[in-house]
């Protein structure tokens, strides 16, 4: 049956409708990221776009399979019922999910409750799936423009969770997406005139829409009916405070009573009786700060002249102490250290804007308003941004634990992907110090791994940079020492001190009289070497000597590049990891070995959503000649996705945050790629089959063009203030976004020129290859980086472009194309709610 012999037509509340949805569907997706970094391990956030991705091809190959359900007297009935069950589904689904924890164990109960938490919140996501394939491949002569409302609408929810996540907390705007779902139910509903639709639609968005506003009004009470219940396996408590914004939910807790004070590596001669009020931030139920009580009085803050993390202050207090600059405020506490020692200007740059408000604003009379304090200055600001911009010289920048288990870059498809710990930052960083300045980076020495990781890769960041920088012995400028083991984790933390120049002797002795005098625990100065690690290989002249390959992991400098500090598993790590054979490193091996599992998990997914089908095809018809339709939407899947990615990770370091990125790239992309689907219906004509061909090279040469200059740009305008970078992010993604826009309306008009092209399953080997190329981009950029997944992208639309080719070929020797008028003659009904002309020869888009 061809859409030639249809009476269906696009009306104003189809577009709307769809629009709606897949709004809507977006945003789901990305509060997903969200919520999964709060309650499950961070290298879990990004499943939620595999998921998404995996139950929307499932929702189209069920119209596939299945097209008795979805004839053209039942498809606007259907596309209202499925939004509705989307809706409905959206808010049982999450409900149902946050009830359950989620374990990582090695037995079959853990790895059920994983697949059955996967398996649930795919559901809400097939049946858009539904929706959304009805209206690609049921409204033929429209479909260009269908998918441009379907792509807007997906880039607006993106930009529009942003905005609502000021407002909202997560599980309250999951609710709030739901009510947007049934308003597209709604919508459509009108669209089929169907009254119960309406009814049921309206009631439905109502109730969820109220309950978000009053489930958010509850939110800082034990009364929400909607709240996480559990974090990383463990009972989520009642808080003080719980802030959510697009990157991080922020939870305050203990009150201000007298406590030993927290500390990254508390000297053990601190005296005994030391006891400070603090209140704990938890920042996605894994990273932690605190907020320190402060009254302007010197003495509270004696005990942080303890902490190993503040070694810089003790070898430049004095005269040496003018500008200090703290990346990541936190609570504040860094901040307390720079005025304890004596630093006449402090520059806090904290890139969590509700980190601020809590500090400066809702517990500002306990912190003591530190924003109101002579000399300090609070930047809500990306750090590497900032100080690129600066006019100021620093004594010292300090950067202590940031990211250290916070889900940060979970939701931008990446594991940890940090724009802080580059060779690019830290020459910017080192730029930015005085001659005698110091940079002091604080990350774990000891915590289950056999081996200080952490600090290992921070000294080979540290000796690459200098070296890139000319210098030629990288370990006189270079100090590591070690605390003693901090609770509650037992664990010990590495204190990392870098100079543009050479540690002068004063400096030395005053540093080593400090760590004397604090019994901390030397690991490598000029003139001393702790045997038991390979340190001084590290910071060899000419690179890193023969036992830096004893390391079992990859500690090698990240670049802009590669961008994945804490992401220091090998091949022969998973090889290992996989046999059995216990490699001792959890925090190295877990995430990875996640990542391969997912990995295999999508391989298997896209087998059967392509091979089942394929094979159930094959008994019914033959598949020749259709092997390049194939090719040609794994192609346009596959490219898709591993460019957007691509580009989300390189502007995700120049951008300053993963959310940024993430905002920027999907709303980007997605709006101009509907751009680009409504206008491709003016430039390809089944009339001219050249011109089917031409977008996909102009596509390669923009790609390949936009693709070699944004490193180039991204280095020229980093010193720009966010908006100026937002803006040129936008001119690097548009013009490949809007050329991107087009193949899959190319596609589908080509398959128009096939009888009986099965467009549902063309629709679904789209999908499946998404859902395949959301994680191997990762994969790809984790061991190869960026630059290759880029690359693989382009490849794939090569791919696209030799199979349009072969189709366009066929289709100048055959001398036809597709059907102007149906089977009985008549030209089909036009569209009387659209006065552009119509096209003639996009019609039999309907699965056959």
């Amino acid at each position: 049956m061809s859409t030639a012999e249809s009476s269906l037509r696009a009306r104003t509340a189809t577009y709307a409708g769809l629009f709606i949805v897949t709004l809507s569907t977006l945003a789901y997706e990305i509060v997903l990221t969200r919520i999964f970094s709060v309650t499950m391990w961070y290298h879990f956030a990004f499943v939620a776009i595999s998921v998404a991705l995996f139950g929307t091809t499932a929702g189209a190959l069920i119209v596939h399979q299945r097209p008795h359900w979805f004839t053209d007297d039942k498809v606007k009935r259907q596309m209202w019922r499925f939004a509705l069950a989307y809706a409905v589904s959206v808010a049982v689904a999450f409900a149902g999910q946050l009830a359950l924890p989620f374990r990582i164990e090695a037995n079959i109960g853990s790895m059920a409750s994983v697949a059955f938490t996967c398996t649930l919140i795919s559901i809400p996501f097939v049946c858009a799936g539904v929706v959304v394939c009805l209206a690609l491949t049921r409204f033929g002569d429209k479909v260009n423009r269908l998918y441009a409302a379907d792509l807007i609408g997906a880039g607006l929810g993106c930009l529009g969770l942003v905005i609502a996540f000021i407002w909202f907390d997560g599980p309250s705007l999951v609710i709030l997406v739901a009510g947007v779902a049934a308003v597209g139910a709604f919508v459509l509903a009108l669209d089929a005139a169907d009254r119960k639709g309406q009814v049921l639609g309206a009631l439905a968005a109502v109730l969820l829409v109220v309950g978000a506003f009053g489930n958010h009004a509850l939110v800082d009470g034990p009364h929400a009916p909607v709240k996480i219940l559990y974090t990383k396996d463990e009972r989520d408590t009642n808080h003080m405070a719980d802030m959510w914004n697009a990157f991080s939910r922020l939870t305050v807790d203990t009150a201000g009573v007298p406590q030993r004070p927290f500390g990254n590596g508390l000297s053990t001669t601190m005296p005994a009786d030391t006891l400070v009020n603090q209140y704990n931030i938890v920042i996605d139920s894994t990273a932690g700060t605190v907020m320190t009580q402060y009254t302007g009085k010197g003495s509270e803050t004696d005990f942080l002249r303890y902490d190993i993390s503040n070694l810089v202050y003790h070898a430049l207090e004095g005269d040496h102490l003018d500008r200090a600059a703290v990346i990541g405020v936190g609570g504040g506490r860094d901040v307390l250290s720079a005025l304890e020692f004596g630093a006449k200007n402090v520059d806090g740059i904290e890139i969590n804007g509700n980190m601020l408000k809590l500090l400066n604003d809702r517990y500002g009379d306990f912190t003591g308003h530190l924003d109101r304090v002579k000399g300090v200055h609070f930047h809500n600001d990306e750090a590497r941004s900032y100080l690129t911009r600066s006019d100021n010289q620093f004594d010292s920048i300090q950067i202590s634990l940031i990211d250290t288990w916070a889900a940060t870059g979970a939701g931008a498809f990446a594991l940890t992907e940090n724009s802080l710990y580059t060779t690019d930052a830290w020459d910017t960083f080192l730029d930015k110090l005085q001659p005698h300045g110091i940079l002091s980076v604080s990350r774990w020495f000891k915590h289950e791994n056999p081996q200080p990781l952490e600090v290992l890769r921070t000294t080979t960041l540290a000796a690459q940079t200098l070296r890139d920088r000319g210098v030629k012995d990288p370990r006189d400028h270079i100090l590591i020492f070690e605390g003693p083991p901090a609770p509650p984790y037992d664990a010990t933390v590495g204190t990392v001190l870098v100079s543009p120049e050479p540690f002068d002797r004063e400096t030395l002795d005053k540093i080593d009289d400090v760590v004397e005098e604090m019994k901390f625990d030397k690991i490598l100065t000029p003139d001393f070497a702790d045997d038991q690690y390979p340190f001084a290989d590290i910071v060899m002249p000419d690179g890193p000597g023969p036992r830096a390959s004893e390391i079992k992991a990859d500690i090698s400098a990240p670049s802009d590049d590669k961008p994945f500090f804490f992401q220091m598993a090998t091949f022969s790590t998973i090889i290992k990891g996989l046999t059995g054979d216990d490699v001792g490193n959890k925090q190295v091996f877990r995430p990875i070995i996640t990542l391969a599992a997912l990995a295999i998990a999508v391989l298997l997914i896209a087998g059967l959503a392509i091979g089942l089908p394929l094979v159930q095809l094959g008994r019914k018809t033959s598949h020749k000649g259709r092997v390049p339709y194939y090719l040609y939407f794994c192609g346009i899947g596959l490219g898709f996705l591993m460019v957007e990615i691509s580009q989300m990770m390189r502007l995700s370091t120049f951008l300053g945050h993963p959310t940024y990125a993430l905002t920027v790239v999907l709303f980007t992309v997605l709006l101009f790629s509907g751009m680009g689907s409504m206008t491709v219906g003016r430039i390809a004509d089944l009339d001219r089959p050249k011109s089917l061909l031409l977008p996909l090279l102009v596509l390669l040469g923009v790609a390949v063009i936009f693709g070699l200059a944004t490193p180039i740009l991204i280095d020229n305008m980093s010193a720009s203030t966010t908006p100026v970078r937002i803006a040129v992010a936008l001119g690097v993604l548009a013009p490949m976004a809007f050329m991107m826009g087009m193949p899959f309306s190319i596609g589908m008009k080509m398959a128009s020129t096939d009888d009986g092209s099965p467009t549902a399953f063309l629709w679904g080997i789209n999908g499946a290859m998404s859902v395949v190329s959301s994680v191997f981009a990762t994969v790809i950029a984790l061991f190869f980086g960026i630059y290759f997944t880029f690359a693989a992208g382009i490849a794939a639309y090569v791919l696209a472009a030799g199979s349009m080719y072969v189709l366009v070929k066929r289709l100048e020797s055959s001398g036809s194309a597709a059907p102007e008028t149906s089977t009985n003659g008549a030209k089909p009904e036009a569209d009387v709610e659209d006065d552009a002309p119509e096209p003639d020869a996009d019609e039999a888009l309907a699965p056959a």
